[in-house]
């Protein structure tokens, strides 16, 4: 799909080339490990090697199924990454002389769950680009101020659609009945890239709204959107360029409690203070819907 981006510069000139000198993640879990119980945590940094293929060796290593690892995220293949992985505390002296060229074991400790996917906050990026000229340096300077000061639309990325990008059309026909896939991680896969797809549709509507409320007066946009004078108004008021409707789903950040806004002059502040967001819509059978405008 074409995306609807929110920054207004022109394209920036650099070169980058995703390997492991110059592409480095490293993930934030989701919640402190307790230092005991029977689940051995992993802090460990991998290079040429995907999440799923690291998991294999490890599992391979101690003869044991894949599933007995736990990881909360996949990482990218071609960079140097670091994620935790947790293991039976059982197999503990069987990595005491484990090493490969490509795994590196930083440090462990202990849990009382294993990590399942989702246990995860965030992740830490660094990105090396090179032939930046003294022009584009000042718009990736200015680019990540405004990301810095308003955050950034968090599209789903186009690995999520698959090789082809193509992913999520099979899974709109799973999902309406159209189509049968019979692996159920497969099925699942599928289905969440067409979540993915609808999701990313809503955001680059909403960016576009949002450029359509700053470049146009409130009599031409209650035409042009199709909303009420009195929303619009609110809309052209807020100092985000983000703008928030009326009956939008948002959220304490980064986790917490969802509610509905109402246009409340203490959550426009809180937006813009970042202590709340607004969330999207991913599709399901218990998704809390938006109301009204939104």
């Amino acid at each position: 799909m074409d995306r609807f981006y929110s920054l207004g510069h022109s394209s920036i000139d650099f070169h980058f080339k995703q390997s492991p000198r110059d592409f480095v993640v490293e993930e934030i879990p989701l919640y402190e490990f307790s230092g005991e119980g029977e689940h051995l945590v992993l802090f460990v940094r991998k290079k040429n090697l995907s999440t799923l293929e690291l998991v294999s060796l490890f599992a391979r290593y101690l003869g044991i199924q894949n599933k007995e690892i736990g990881y909360a995220g996949l990482k990218d293949k071609h960079a140097m990454t670091k994620q935790y992985i947790s293991i039976h505390k059982k197999h503990e002296e069987a990595l005491e002389n484990f090493t490969h060229e490509d795994v590196k074991i930083i440090s462990k400790t202990y849990h009382n769950n294993k990590i399942k996917i989702g246990h995860l906050k965030g992740n830490r990026f660094y990105i090396k680009v090179k032939k930046v000229n003294p022009t584009s340096a000042k718009k990736i300077d200015e680019a990540l101020k405004n990301i810095s000061d308003f955050g950034m639309p968090n599209f789903f990325g186009y690995q999520r659609f698959g090789t082809d990008g193509v992913n999520h059309i099979d899974g709109e026909k799973i999902a309406k009945g159209e189509k049968k896939e019979r692996n159920p991680k497969i099925k699942k896969l599928l289905i969440n890239a067409y979540q993915s797809h609808l999701f990313n549709l809503w955001l680059s509507r909403r960016l576009e709204i949002n450029t359509l409320v700053q470049n146009f007066k409130a009599e031409e946009l209650e035409s042009i959107l199709n909303m009420p004078n009195d929303e619009v108004s609110k809309l052209k008021a807020q100092k985000h360029p983000f703008k928030v409707i009326a009956g939008d789903i948002m959220e304490h950040y980064p986790y917490g409690r969802l509610f509905e806004f109402n246009h409340a002059e203490d959550d426009l502040n809180r937006f813009l203070e970042r202590t709340i967001s607004v969330t999207g819509l991913l599709c399901g059978a218990k998704v809390k819907l938006s109301s009204g405008v939104a």
